[in-house]
């Protein structure tokens, strides 16, 4: 048996749990493993019920004869409750307390951790890594265990347990004095059974000491409907029953969820089928890329993106995808959890995200600040060229106003901070200034010549052998070529989007520009300001920033990371660590 320790009975969860995000105009929301939502049918029908479903407490009798009917047992067996996870709930303050045991299969769902807690029961965890491990289990269990649970499919992993498992565990838990009736109490949590090959309901009403929950929250689509089950013999039922609210599942939910069984069967194969076929398309996808999977069952596929996982959960957030993570779960802090659309436009999305975080076609350089070191040059010039027309501005000041975003034309921006100064100057005097500042006169060298490297030319190098590379920059054309050219870069970009190409950041275009002029659909856009990050994440390319020398480098990195950048460097010789 696997070496293990318990989690102690005082382990009490003093955060908040937080679910799936809540759902965002444009956003593919894969977080939280909701399945197709239901016709628009469903709430036309929930329009003509009788007023009664509102006025009088809620009756489930009824549902849970349809349920038994489907099933083939009896209504006592069924005991409807709030979603599943008051089943759940329900089944941990039944057969849980302080000083009694839970032997559960690791990892697992989280509330079963939370359940565990509120009652202050003590977990025995067995590590669950390939298939079901039914020894384990079996040997775990001594007359302390009043509960086992086995997840199947297996939430977060996706894996799944055999009759054979299942008949195993109840025979030996069956014989444990725990005090209880009927032994060790099994509870079998089935929430994603529709999508699998191994629906394990009738094996165990074969056993007094096996509690089932479903669900109508996944595959049939009602999760704000809130109405799960469980199915028990009727002795553990009636106990069920009596540790729980006896109007836990409102009217409208229940009729709901009666006409959706009514009438949602086909709708329910098909989804079911397409689920399967993205599943295996996303599986293949995550292979191909080089991140291992687990043997999903479920609507979603895990995966283990090692030391890569906050970058993508990150680009994936950045790009709009939302995936799951849990990152305070140490057998996999590593992993994402991913929902299978059963769409084929947002499964494209999906699959075309993942590409695009783990294997860019191109990489796109901002000029200033991730190249050039425009600390003595461009923003000098701001400083300058304001306190030429009498208004002193620091560089505190500056670096906020650029944190702040709409800052990638530094004539604009000056023009303003003259205009929220007080001062009536046109933006061609503020330019004129600005220019005869930065480029020099005859008379006097520009502060352009300050201007130096941030990276050398053989890091560069590097990642132009491995990709092609683009300059998408703010600056006009002519000077954004003249450091180049001094630098000795211009051989190693293979287009440069400037000033004179369109919008400047944070409009997407000059990004998608620059894409076009590669010729390439998958690009990482490395940017120093939150104009870039929101630019790159508009225009479909992970953004990654990196802290330019200033006056603040923490708040910049904090300002990066707010704007949406999937990750944030100090160095861009760390980016090489990021590519495939």
């Amino acid at each position: 048996m696997t070496d293990r320790g318990p989690l102690p009975s005082t382990w009490i969860p003093r955060d908040v749990y937080e679910g799936p995000a809540q759902p965002e105009p444009g956003v593919l929301k894969l977080d939280g493993n909701e399945g197709n939502p239901p016709p628009r049918r469903l709430l036309e029908d929930l329009a003509t019920v009788d007023l009664s479903e509102l006025r009088d407490y809620p009756d489930a009798r009824p549902l849970e004869s349809e349920i038994a009917d489907r099933l083939g047992v009896d209504p006592a067996r069924v005991v409807v409750t709030a979603g599943a996870d008051e089943a759940l709930d329900r089944v941990f303050r039944a057969y849980l307390a302080p000083g009694r045991r839970l032997v559960l299969p690791v990892p697992a769902f989280e509330m079963m951790y939370r359940y565990a807690a509120v009652v202050g029961g003590e977990i025995l965890p067995v590590p669950w890594t390939d298939a079901f491990p039914t020894d384990d289990v079996v040997a775990a269990l001594d007359d302390s265990v009043s509960l086992v649970v086995m997840i199947s499919p297996n939430n977060p992993t996706g894996r799944t347990a055999t009759a054979s498992d299942l008949e195993r565990v109840a025979e030996a838990a069956s014989k444990v004095d725990s005090g209880a009736t009927f032994g060790a109490m099994v509870l079998l949590d089935h929430a994603y059974v529709e999508y699998s090959d191994q629906d394990l309901t009738d094996v165990a009403q074969n056993f007094d000491n096996v509690v089932t929950v479903r669900t109508f929250s996944k595959a049939w689509g009602l999760a704000g409907c809130r109405v799960g089950y469980a199915v028990a013999s009727p002795e553990v039922a009636t106990l069920l029953r009596n540790v729980g609210s006896p109007f836990p599942v409102a009217g409208l939910s229940l009729a709901a969820v009666r006409t959706q069984m009514s009438t949602g069967d086909a709708a329910l194969a098909e989804h079911v089928k397409a689920v399967r076929v993205g599943r295996g398309r996303l599986t293949e996808t995550l292979n191909r890329l080089g991140i291992e999977t687990h043997p999903a069952q479920g609507n979603f596929v895990l995966g283990d993106f090692d030391t890569r996982s906050d970058f993508v959960f990150n680009g994936l957030n950045a790009l709009g995808v939302r995936v799951r993570r849990f990152p305070h779960r140490p057998e996999i802090e590593n992993a994402l959890r991913i929902t299978v659309p059963d769409q084929q436009e947002p499964l494209e999305r999906l699959l075309g995200s993942l590409e695009t975080c783990l294997a860019p076609e191109a990489l796109l350089f901002d000029l200033d600040g991730v190249i050039a070191d425009v600390e003595e040059s461009y923003r000098r010039c701001v400083l300058e060229t304001a306190d030429t027309f009498g208004v002193q501005v620091t560089r505190e000041e500056l670096a906020r106003m650029v944190l702040a975003g709409d800052a990638n034309n530094d004539w604009v921006l000056t023009h303003r901070i003259l205009r929220d100064r007080g001062v009536d100057v046109s933006l061609e005097d503020v330019t004129r200034a600005y220019q005869e500042v930065y480029l020099g006169t005859s008379t006097s060298a520009g502060l352009r010549e300050s201007e130096r490297l941030l990276v050398a030319r053989d890091v560069l190098s590097g990642f132009a052998d491995r990709l092609p590379l683009a300059i998408v920059t703010g600056r006009p054309r002519e000077e954004a070529e003249w450091f180049l050219e001094k630098e000795g870069l211009t051989d190693l970009f293979q287009a440069a989007v400037c000033m004179e190409d369109g919008p400047l950041k944070p409009d997407p275009a000059p990004v998608r520009t620059a894409a076009a002029l590669l010729g390439v659909g998958r690009t990482w856009m490395i940017g120093d300001t939150p104009d870039d990050i929101r630019a790159a994440a508009s225009a479909g390319a992970v953004p990654i920033g990196i802290v330019a020398p200033g006056p603040d480098p923490a708040a910049s990195a904090v300002a990066l990371r707010e704007a949406g950048a999937a990750t944030v460097l100090t160095a861009i010789d760390d980016l090489m660590e990021l590519l495939p």
